[in-house]
């Protein structure tokens, strides 16, 4: 293991008083928001432009060049950045950033960033922010941190697999964004009648959520119920998916819970735009957070995708705060809703989503197994364990 300090590098941070340079066009300005812990390249979907002066000579000292790494040194410590070719030059940083500029000759600064976030040195870097987060830590501590150092081409090939890995993973998130865009338009589609799949052209009906859907009010105790045997409380209901992460057994517990029945939706009413939301196809008991709806004239996969869909989602988040809105069944019962009259166009209409949906989750399978991998070439190449050929 090596220090950063002993290549001489060059180390710096951003100075303050950037706020005056804020402009809506420029430069870019990266702060510590641009920073991610999954990943070493930075995320400029937020960016702060700044316009120096040609008089201004401290953004030279902190102007970023290809292959810095970047290093949050306050509140949130060891957050990792790398600068490559994605970021446009010029480009600067602010206090809470910290520059690690290493000899290329020497280093391949790709590999020292990868190795930076990987487990173990995140793992001391959190240990720093438990220790001291007010303070944060200084330029000297920068140049203190330690990391492996094969040989140069060594470090290149592994920094590459790592990269080729991450471009595995950044082309199925992508596909992921894409999919669920095309969903959503398809749902604001397909629910407003604005475009009727082939074969259906009957009439829609507009009526209030209570006339399509009722709240199974049935609650039932758990302690020696065998329908309690499968539980649901909120944080097991994968946001977005509506996938159960894992099921809980709640007979051998003295609690009340609401009963549900195969076909019933589930809805998470405590922060509903977290869309904690489930089609049920067993019976089960669940958290008084979630609503197990009844169907009332239609399909409950049609019923399914309404309560999905971003008007609904407004309405239900209208109650009881707007940090964590519990939405308010007197508001969801009168938003209006439209409806084809003709059961088979609702079930069409529940299986072309669903379908959609099925894609999804498929490719964010594929997506967490990339993952995954990558994680395992990370604890083992940049340890040492398996040694590229």
């Amino acid at each position: 293991m090596r220090t950063a300090a002993s290549f001489a590098p060059f180390i710096t941070s951003g100075s303050r008083g950037w706020a005056g340079y804020y402009a809506e066009t420029g430069d870019l300005f990266m702060r510590i928001t641009n920073l991610d812990r999954s990943s070493i390249y930075p995320d400029l979907s937020d960016r702060q432009h700044v316009a120096l002066p040609e008089s201004e000579r401290e953004g030279l000292r902190t102007g970023l060049r290809l292959g810095d790494i970047l290093i949050s040194i306050t509140a949130d410590i060891g957050i990792i950045g790398y600068v490559d070719e994605k970021i446009p030059l010029p480009a600067y940083i602010n206090q809470h950033v910290a520059c690690l500029r290493l000899p290329a000759d020497q280093v391949c600064s790709k590999f020292v960033a990868y190795f930076l976030a990987s487990a173990e040195p995140q793992k001391r870097f959190i240990e720093m922010t438990d220790v001291g987060a007010k303070t944060g830590i200084n330029l000297t501590t920068v140049g203190k941190l330690t990391f492996p150092c094969p040989p140069l081409q060594e470090q290149q090939a592994i920094a590459a697999a790592l990269s080729d890995a991450d471009g595995v993973v950044a082309g199925l998130e992508r596909v992921i964004a894409k999919k669920r865009l095309i969903k959503q338009g398809a749902m604001q589609d397909l629910l407003t009648a604005r475009r009727r799949l082939p074969g259906f052209s009957g009439e829609w009906e507009v009526k209030p959520f209570a006339q399509i859907a009722r709240i199974r009010n049935t609650k039932v105790w758990t302690l020696d119920n065998p329908v309690a045997q499968n539980c649901i409380e909120l944080e097991q209901v994968e946001h977005e998916t509506g996938r159960i992460l894992y099921w809980t057994d709640a007979t051998n517990r003295a609690t009340v819970k609401y009963q549900f029945e195969a076909g019933d939706v589930l809805f998470g009413r405590l922060r509903p735009y977290l869309r904690k939301f489930h089609h049920a196809n067993i019976q089960g008991v669940c958290s008084t957070e979630i609503w197990p709806l009844m169907t009332q004239g239609i399909g409950g996969g049609f019923l399914y995708q309404v309560i999905q869909s971003d008007g609904f989602i407004a309405a239900a988040c209208e109650a009881y705060g707007t940090h964590m809105p519990r939405a308010d069944w007197g508001k969801i019962a009168t938003h209006q809703i439209q409806v084809p009259v003709d059961p088979k166009e609702q079930q069409a209409i529940g299986e072309v989503l669903i379908d959609m949906e099925n894609e999804i989750q498929t490719l964010e399978s594929r997506l967490a197994k990339a993952r995954a991998v990558k994680e395992g070439m990370m604890q083992n190449l940049l340890t040492g364990r398996v040694r590229l050929v």
